[in-house]
């Protein structure tokens, strides 16, 4: 487990390395979309495994490093890649980096993921935003003694996904002729694939959309008073809703495929969003 000091130890470590720089907003980037992260302007570079308490990325797709700099004239931190539990790392680990993020000053978190589609009328390619989320699994970033720095022992997950945030990703989609999908992640340790009998179980337990990331960092974002928005891909059908196996390819294909229509979206968004809390 780690202390406030371990925090505030890293969080010192990247502003010093960036030159004092203080992001409004964390942009987290999940499975395949990192390119976003080479659009920063002025960017300034630092690898996880260079910073005192983190640790690296392994994920396919995760360049495994902070990008600091300006998207659309706001100051963004932006992940090139996450950590996950399926990595060997405990929920704490995983979410660390959002922590850090907001002891730089970051007051809200765009996180978006590659996620397998539930929901039957989803289809590949399609945007969801995420509205609430569904974690069976007993891990938790706020286990252990509460950091009070962050928040309160007992958080409040009600309000976890910014409605003003999904009101204006929405407004921004129709401008962009996107077909805008709204639903519940179910969270999933992974790193297999699900069953079909399990993705049946999702749909009944109401999960939209399926993925092995996100929560971690959500709970802890929530926790520490940011502002959150969430944005899943569909890169492909979960388990059983069409026949044909899963393959890590093609995530990091439909990824791919999305750069142009996801870029521009997000871009819009952080230009427009009142990034910080009451802004």
């Amino acid at each position: 487990m780690f202390t406030y000091g371990d925090y505030r130890e890293s969080a010192d470590y990247v502003r010093e390395a960036t030159g004092g720089f203080e992001p409004e907003t964390l942009l987290v980037l999940g499975s395949g979309l990192g390119f976003l992260g080479d659009t920063v302007e002025d960017p300034k570079y630092v690898l996880y495994r260079d910073i005192p308490h983190f640790r690296d990325s392994t994920a396919p797709g995760h360049a495994g490093r902070f990008v600091a700099g300006k998207l659309r004239g706001k100051n963004v931190l932006v992940m090139q890649g996450r950590l996950h539990i399926y990595e060997g790392y405990t929920a704490e680990e995983a979410a660390y980096p959002v922590r850090t993020a907001r002891l730089l000053g970051a007051e809200s978190m765009v996180v978006t993921n590659a996620c397998g589609g539930v929901n039957m009328s989803y289809r590949v390619g399609e945007l969801v935003i995420l509205k609430d989320f569904i974690k069976f699994a007993h891990i938790n970033p706020l286990f252990g003694p509460n950091l009070i720095e962050f928040g309160p022992r007992f958080c409040d997950m009600s309000y976890t996904f910014d409605r003003g945030y999904r009101h204006l990703l929405k407004q921004i989609g129709k401008e962009h002729g996107l077909n805008l999908r709204e639903g519940v992640y179910f969270y999933m340790t992974g790193p297999q694939y699900e069953t079909p009998a399990e993705i049946r179980a999702v749909r009944v337990l109401g999960g939209d959309v399926v993925g092995m990331s996100t929560v971690p960092e959500c709970i802890a974002a929530n926790h520490a008073g940011m502002r959150i928005l969430g944005i899943s891909l569909v890169t492909n059908m979960a388990a059983g809703v069409v026949d044909a196996p899963l393959t890590e390819q093609e995530v990091l294909d439909e990824a791919e495929k999305a750069r142009g229509y996801f870029s521009r979206l997000v871009l819009d968004f952080t230009e427009r969003a009142a990034l910080k809390n009451g802004g």
